[in-house]
């Protein structure tokens, strides 16, 4: 049977008071426990006394095999460090967006791809645009190139 030390909400709605306890870890966790050694009232001021805990039950309780949770290890950790060494765990995938945020970030880039694509076509077009008038006035300038062998033949 693996033991847990964790917490049982109590209290109303947006009112919570939860009771530290050692419970069966397959047991509900407002449900059956088996001992109740301290309570937590996040209400109250953190400079006051928020948690209360009877270090001899829990530290019976380790010795027995129970694992506390994380965050009544934490407050197990601040009461008396020797009771229990407390580390701050790692997730690194916790900020990792979920699958449907990457698809809609893949759809965004692919949009944005072709939008970029079309706009770089767009501005060679009028490059093409703005040569080709350029190509028209070079025959404008042989025109008076003309005009002079015209008047070379006429004297």
């Amino acid at each position: 049977m693996a033991l847990k030390i964790r917490l049982a909400r109590g209290g109303a709605k947006k009112r919570p008071y939860y009771r530290i306890v050692v419970a069966d870890s397959r047991a509900p966790r407002d449900g059956r426990f088996i001992e109740k050694i301290g309570s937590y009232n996040p209400m109250l001021p953190k400079d006051g006394q928020r948690v209360q805990l009877d270090m001899e039950k829990v530290k019976a309780w380790i010795a027995k095999g129970a694992q506390p949770t994380d965050r009544v290890g934490r407050f197990i950790h601040e009461v008396e460090a020797e009771a229990w060494k407390w580390e701050q765990g790692n997730n690194p995938k916790k900020a990792e967006p979920g699958v449907k945020a990457k698809e809609r970030l893949a759809e965004k880039a692919e949009k944005e791809a072709e939008l970029k694509a079309a706009q770089e076509e767009a501005e060679a077009a009028a490059k093409a645009e703005a040569e080709a008038p350029a190509e028209e006035e070079a025959p404008a300038e042989e025109a008076p190139a003309e005009a002079a062998a015209e008047e070379e033949k006429t004297e």
